[in-house]
């Protein structure tokens, strides 16, 4: 049997992933995080295999002892937001022989684990940051198509989050910290500046109707040209479902933008508090699209979509899915790759969607000939 330990294990995504740790007959999971009650409350909730522990610790505070005491052959990171977060959490499991792996979409943090690739590889450890929809899905849905292009010119893909779900702090928290700050990507072959919540559109969401997207900061805008270099265009937006706080939300980015309103990432709270007054308002549905352009073996331009829908709250498990799948194949020996690397190529999209079928979620791919 082996361990896997939780931070954050109670939380929005944390609760997800020990819930589905837990139905394994050959894992044992520790619910970790800051409240002794909330971790207990977890484990009693779970319906586990075999009996899970409840941890109290911080990770603000030395991880060394923790570790060292109960001997996890994987660690999961769901504290975020990661936007400005340290490899403490990481560097403690290189040296105490833990495989990490974190659910981390801030750009910096995911495309800078790197720096950890020589101390990983000497501990014969895997340090895997990213193993969230970006760039965990989002790869991965490129990797099984790419072999359908010759070469990948355009990627232009987004989410529009279901409103009526759980939305934690630190999520708000990292979705505010870039709003109204410049943006770096790839446009026509040249590395442009957008602003974060910016350059508003609609789009027409498969089942869902249309609905409002923004600019939004994320690893994939930094990887992407590096692991497909035929690359010219990277575009990711994501969108709150009711108008009125999507708009909103981008008017305040305007502010930001031109200095006439401080860093909206302070503000979090009372804005998350001010959205659970909407609840009425909105649905439990969540969309997700990816619209791939190239040239096709033969020559010939070509067009695939790939959309996804999400219903009655499911959504919010689609994050979870490559650190759960990654957890298992460390702990049944199936995974040989150690170093420090964002989580690409560590799940195929077969592997993603067969851990989606038991819940309230569709998926279709569109050629341009369809």
């Amino acid at each position: 049997m082996k361990t896997v330990l939780v931070i954050g294990g109670y939380g929005n995504f944390g609760s997800y992933i020990s819930q589905s740790l837990a139905k394994e007959p050959d894992i044992q999971v520790i619910v970790a995080g800051r409240s002794a009650e909330k971790a207990q409350r977890c484990c009693q909730q779970l319906q586990a295999v075999n009996p899970p522990l409840a941890l109290q610790m911080d990770i603000r505070e030395p991880l060394d002892p923790v570790l060292a005491t109960h001997h996890p052959q994987v660690v999961i990171h769901t504290s975020g937001p990661f936007q400005g977060q340290g490899y403490q959490v990481a560097a403690a499991c290189i040296r105490q022989g833990c495989h990490y792996i974190d659910l981390a979409d801030g750009r910096d943090f995911v495309c800078g684990i790197s720096q950890l690739q020589d101390a990983a590889v000497a501990a014969k450890v895997l340090v895997c940051s990213g193993a969230s929809s970006v760039p965990g899905l989002s790869s991965a849905i490129l990797l099984h198509y790419q072999a359908q292009f010759q070469a990948l010119h355009s990627i232009d893909y987004g989410i529009s989050t279901a409103h009526r779900t759980s939305r934690g702090l630190a999520t708000t928290q990292a979705v505010l910290s870039y709003a109204g700050h410049p943006i770096r990507t790839l446009i026509e072959g040249k590395t442009t500046q957008l602003i974060g919540w910016r350059d508003t559109r609609s789009w027409p969401f498969w089942q869902l109707g249309r609905r409002l997207l923004g600019n939004c900061d994320v690893p994939d805008l930094q990887l992407f040209p590096e692991y497909f270099p035929s690359l010219k265009t990277i575009r990711f937006q994501a969108g709150l479902e009711l108008a009125l706080l999507h708009r909103t939300l981008a008017g305040l980015a305007w502010l930001v933008q031109h200095k006439l309103f401080p860093n909206l990432q302070h503000a979090a709270r009372p804005m998350l508090a001010m959205s659970n007054l909407f609840d009425r308002f909105g649905s439990a549905d969540s969309g997700f699209f990816m619209v791939m352009e190239g040239v096709n073996q033969h020559g010939k331009s070509q067009a695939l979509r790939f959309d996804l829908v999400a219903r009655e709250g499911d959504g919010l498990n689609i994050p979870t899915i490559p650190a759960i799948v990654v957890a298992l194949k460390l702990c049944r020996d199936s995974l040989d790759t150690r170093g420090a690397h964002p989580c690409i190529g560590l799940v195929t999209l077969d592997e993603y969607l067969e851990r989606l079928q038991p819940l309230h979620i569709e998926w279709r791919t569109l050629s341009s000939k369809e």
